[in-house]
């Protein structure tokens, strides 16, 4: 059989990801692999049409394919998902159709999922028969258990392609019912209170509903405004980590990017807007959000807060609303509301578009930022242990960042909580004590805040 493999890194044939599926063939030389490291050569996939043509063609004559990607930021890196958006722009979707496909990802399992999940339903969404995921720790190659699992994983690829299996999907296609949205007239401007705030979009085309409603939200609040479609982005993330060690990117000062992120964080608000392309954003805004890793895994917007102007059925795309909601939390900042052009009508938006100007003021005034779900702290444990350990070396910006903001908040430093156990769960095995606390568990659980009640 023939395996298309799609490397969906900007390191091309450096990409540790690939390296899987490498192991995969070389187990496997039965069958006849051809290789596209789209990531990396995206430019010139954009730019010449022949290059483009050669890949659909070898997905053409290929009887499955390998989604091969390692996690950038939530999803696969913008050039992987500016390929994926030349697939329908090209109108070359009809290729997929029927083609048996995986997906092989590599991370720190941070967010793996929701990566896993968008390139899940780019394959539904493309007719493809998507049998399953390798969802691989950066390192897991070296370990032989993990190997076993891999090659159990092929094998399983391989059978249901040699068999013809049926496939279930797992998303349904998107039904985009948004309608024209046409700004009403604007009486006054809200009064601000002194909040400084910025509107950061992919497009102000007038033409399209999220041009307006920028324009619109702007007229509102007399905020700022970056278009990323008008400043300069030289290339996108090349994962070279060279900002590990002082958060200095590869680009310098060559481009708009980190000059961007300096002059945005000097804003009180700040407001996202774009339209959903697929299941996502623009690959534009992809690679703005890329680029900001040369602040490595640290915080950059603190105590800020955030909104977003989405233009789009995100009500069907849960995994979008997801990432949004953990980066807004992971950056220790406010995520006030999320408002899109799905509603009945353009009176509707802009009545909506008013109230989330004003409750971003007023939060902003407060200082109010909402506690973290399991998004943001179980995100953050991921990068807590790894940061002080394997990743320290390569990253050590964050770690003097972790030890000046005491991020390394590992259980074993409460030595209250140490002690404690140490005296009571010994004494748990006196059947009498166990009883008691048994009998009162309900009454200690609440005590500490019955106390705080009493303090009027």
């Amino acid at each position: 059989m023939k395996i298309t493999v799609l490397n969906g890194s900007p390191k091309g044939e450096e990409s540790g990801t690939v390296y899987f599926v490498k192991y995969i063939q070389q187990k496997n030389p039965q069958h006849e692999y051809e290789y596209f490291n789209v990531a990396q050569a995206i430019k010139k996939i954009e730019n010449d049409p022949q290059e483009f043509d050669r890949i659909i063609e070898s997905v053409k004559n290929s009887d499955g394919v390998i989604w091969s990607f390692p996690l950038y930021v939530y999803l696969v890196h913008s050039g992987y998902k500016r390929f994926i958006e030349l697939i329908w722009e090209r109108e070359a979707e009809d290729v997929f159709r029927d083609k048996y496909a995986v997906s092989v990802a590599t991370s720190i399992h941070f967010f793996d999922h929701t990566a896993i999940n968008y390139m899940h339903s780019i394959c539904d969404d493309l007719n493809m028969r998507y049998i399953d995921f390798f969802s691989a720790d950066m390192s897991d190659l070296t370990k032989e258990n993990q190997r076993k699992k891999l090659l159990l994983f092929a094998q399983n690829f391989f059978e249901q392609m040699e068999q013809k299996r049926i496939t279930i999907k797992a998303y349904q296609p998107i039904i985009d019912n948004t309608k024209e949205y046409i700004p009403t007239e604007i009486k006054a401007p809200l009064n601000t209170k002194g909040q400084s705030m910025v509107i950061v979009t992919d497009s102000m085309d007038q033409d399209k509903n999220i041009g307006r409603m920028v324009k619109q939200f702007q007229e509102f609040t007399q905020a700022d405004l970056v278009d990323l479609s008008s400043i300069k982005i030289n290339g996108g993330c090349t994962g070279c980590i060279s900002c590990g060690f002082d958060n200095e990117c590869m680009y310098g000062e060559k481009d708009d990017i980190k000059k961007t992120y300096q002059k945005l964080k000097k804003y009180d608000i700040l407001v996202f807007a774009g339209t959903i392309r697929d299941r996502f954003l623009s690959a534009r805004w992809k690679t703005f959000i890329d680029r900001r890793f040369f602040i490595t895994h640290q915080p950059h917007f603190s105590g800020k807060q955030i909104a977003y102007l989405i233009s789009g059925p995100l009500s069907q795309i849960h995994n979008l609303r997801e990432v949004l909601q953990a980066n807004a939390e992971l950056d220790e900042t406010n995520l006030v509301s999320i408002l899109t052009d799905e509603s009945a009508s353009s009176s509707e938006i802009d009545e909506r578009m008013e109230a989330l100007a004003q409750n971003l003021i007023e939060c902003s005034l407060q200082g109010y930022i909402r506690p973290q779900t399991f998004l943001g702290i179980g995100g953050m444990k991921i990068f807590r242990d790894d940061i002080w350990g394997r990743l320290r070396m390569v990253f050590q910006s964050d770690h003097r960042y972790y030890k000046k903001h005491g991020k390394y908040d590992f259980p074993q430093k409460d030595i209250g909580t140490r002690v404690l156990n140490a005296i009571m769960i010994p004494l748990t095995k006196i059947p009498s004590v166990k009883k008691s606390i048994q009998r009162d568990m309900k009454k200690h659980m609440i005590s500490a805040n019955q106390e705080i009640l009493r303090k009027k």
